[in-house]
């Protein structure tokens, strides 16, 4: 390209990429909001066995965080992260962590342990039968 050309250069084409490529990973991991298998629409129930759930701890679940805080008293959240609607993903005994910003939630009532989240997980509804643990 000579000095009096009009256009785009190479250089710029690849920033533009980079950046939207940048910006569709970033959407995807905080849950974008797609709707598809464990994004922010994937909200339908979740069955697991009593057993998969510790005491004293949680799973996640889809979108769900099952616990059980103490043997036989079940409780479920929304793993969606009230700060920017990341998934929740780690599990260490008491506490769910957010991945992408680090806040931390507790497993017992949902409330927000740590920031930048300042909201607790969304509770949904559990239902005991037998052997298994059903979230609605």
């Amino acid at each position: 390209m000579t000095g009096g050309e009009a256009g785009i250069s190479r250089r710029r084409v690849l920033a533009v990429g980079a950046g939207a490529l940048g910006v569709a990973v970033t959407g995807a991991a905080c849950g974008g909001g797609s709707g598809g298998p464990g994004g922010a629409g994937d909200t339908g129930p979740r069955t697991v066995p009593v057993a998969q759930v510790p005491v004293g701890s949680a799973i996640v679940v889809g979108t769900v965080v099952v616990s059980q805080p103490t043997q036989g008293a079940f409780k479920a959240f929304s793993a969606v992260c009230t700060h920017e609607g990341c998934l929740v993903s780690r599990v260490d005994r008491d506490t769910v962590q957010c991945p992408c910003h680090g806040s931390l939630f507790s497993t017992v009532d949902g409330s927000a342990l740590r920031g930048p989240a300042v909201a607790p997980l969304a509770p949904r509804d559990v239902t005991v039968s037998g052997d298994s643990v059903t979230v609605s």
